[in-house]
């Protein structure tokens, strides 16, 4: 049992479904997004919190495959307390839900170890899926804010490996979790193209994996 009474690691006893921890300090919001989400036959929600210390200890003693969390929860900034969550449950992955679309806290949400981001105004659809790509490890980022990242002319030295412009905005779709189709449909390319350039970035960056095209980005402020 937690200090709260609350049996450690019982998100686990979900079997295969989706277990999730909402956060968020408005008790009605909480109410309509375990509504929706628990409309999935996928997900089930173990957990709420009020508060970004309740959010610590929920996800410290329920371990749940996803905590959704307001940037805004009251308690204290949400941003630095993410590597704080991540380190207590690795195994949680984090999708930020919030109504400030600026792509420098979205950057700074993924940096600090956010897997989604996601805006109070996007459809239903948006957050269900994104809850189900952060259960998978793979990031999710609200498709306005990808573009507008993508798009940005970023002010760090560039990588070390003679990346084109091209190439550091295919990089930086693929780092955010975007499929070769959505690439091109975003960049008004084909998808033979895109995996071109794809393999153009694994040769020269020595990066084979999602997973290690995400953390090049990052080492790199790519995102």
């Amino acid at each position: 049992m937690s200090a709260d009474g609350v049996p450690v690691d019982a998100g686990r006893l979900g079997g295969d479904k989706i277990t999730i921890v909402i956060a968020d300090d408005h008790q009605m919001v909480r109410a309509g997004l375990r509504m929706l989400l628990e409309a999935q036959e996928d997900f089930e929600v173990v957990s709420e919190a009020g508060d970004l210390a309740q959010a610590e200890r929920r996800v410290t003693a329920y371990r749940p495959n996803v905590l959704v969390l307001d940037v805004d929860t009251s308690g204290g900034p949400a941003l630095p307390a993410i590597p704080r969550l991540r380190g207590a449950a690795p195994e949680t992955h984090i999708v930020m839900l919030t109504m400030l679309s600026d792509p420098e806290i979205a950057r700074e949400a993924l940096r600090a170890g956010a897997t989604g981001y996601v805006l109070k105004d996007a459809g239903e659809a948006e957050l269900i899926q994104a809850v189900r790509l952060a259960a998978a490890g793979r990031t999710y980022l609200d498709p306005e804010l990808g573009a507008r990242l993508a798009a940005e002319v970023t002010t760090h030295p560039g990588p070390p490996d003679d990346l084109s412009a091209r190439e550091l905005e295919v990089l930086r779709l693929i780092a955010l979790g975007h499929t070769n189709g959505e690439i091109a449909a975003q960049l008004y390319l084909s998808v033979r193209t895109v995996e071109s350039h794809r393999a153009h970035i694994q040769q020269k960056t020595q990066r084979t994996s999602r997973a290690e095209l995400v953390a090049y980005a990052r080492e790199h402020e790519l995102l």
